[in-house]
């Protein structure tokens, strides 16, 4: 299939499931809001002061273990000031997704449940990849790792019939591991993968670039310029550590191998990469708490 017809099938895929599931309007308007270098925190809490229930769950994020505040935050205003747009915008985008993960078991291989779990511990991951390496970007990796298989959820929503048929002629040894290539089968099957569809998604709900270079290229970081590496390779390495550690769904990953050409992009060792995998399971139950 021509690179047309795939952006043709992952169009038309995002506009079947306009209506079924999206962002709420006010998560687009922060959205807007913040990409807009003129805007102001005043701006910001203007728009999320109107819905009082975002308003309590960025409160309830932000006053979480996650965030591990010396003090309790009462208001958005404080939020913002504490934690800047950006990440306040993170906080509303992750607390909106939640409810794009409902939809039950498809079949025995996949459950939404189960990549709801895989995606909270990919974010979870993926900030401690930000903290073990000092990188400020921790609240643009979390969001990245929860939404790098956002493209599956399109196709549960829009090719249900079709996605069932991926996983029933995808094989798999005596451990549950996939011995085929889901990715190979959704192009032949769907007409695009799941990378294809979230990235689809992420242009149409006017993300920042980054975010849809992670959900077309976390399986090969490789595969983008050199400059536009670092967040999809944060997701790559965190999306193998939530699998290695055995959160939810890993049906798209044959190896669970580290690339060393993609772990040099980071300079990670071996060790931090076992710091990170140790501290996993406090930091997922700490997300699940809060997100879930």
């Amino acid at each position: 299939m021509s690179a047309t017809d795939q952006e043709t099938v992952v169009v038309t895929a995002i506009a079947e499931i306009s209506h079924i599931a999206t962002l709420p309007e006010i998560t687009l308007k922060i959205i807007e809001l913040v990409e807009d270098p003129n805007s102001t925190a005043r701006d910001l809490h203007k728009i999320i002061a109107n819905d009082p229930a975002l308003c309590s769950r960025i409160l309830k994020v932000v006053n979480s273990a996650f965030y591990g505040l010396p003090r309790q935050i009462g208001s958005i205003n404080r939020a913002i000031v504490l934690l800047g747009l950006n990440a306040v915008k993170n906080i509303a985008i992750a607390a909106s997704l939640t409810k794009l993960f409902r939809g039950g078991e498809l079949c025995a291989r996949f459950s939404a449940k189960e990549l709801w779990i895989h995606s909270i511990a990919t974010a979870a991951a993926a900030k401690l990849v930000c903290d073990e390496l000092k990188l400020n970007l921790s609240d643009e990796a979390f969001l990245a790792g929860l939404i790098h298989d956002i493209g599956i959820m399109v196709e549960v929503q829009s090719m249900r019939h079709e996605l069932l048929q991926v996983f029933e002629e995808m094989t798999f040894d005596d451990n549950g591991a996939p011995t085929s290539d889901m990715r190979e089968i959704e192009e032949r099957v769907l007409g695009a993968s799941h990378e294809a569809f979230g990235a689809g998604l992420c242009d149409a709900w006017k993300f920042p670039k980054s975010f849809t270079y992670v959900t077309r290229h976390h399986h090969a970081p490789l595969e983008l310029p050199a400059d536009s590496r670092t967040l999809t390779t944060i997701v790559y390495i965190a999306d193998r550590i939530s699998a290695v550690c055995g959160y939810g769904f890993r049906t798209d990953l044959m190896s669970l191998d580290f690339d060393p050409d993609v772990i040099a992009v980071l300079n990670l060792t071996t060790e931090q990469i076992g710091s990170i995998k140790e501290r996993l399971p406090q930091s997922f139950d700490e997300i699940e708490a809060t997100f879930g």
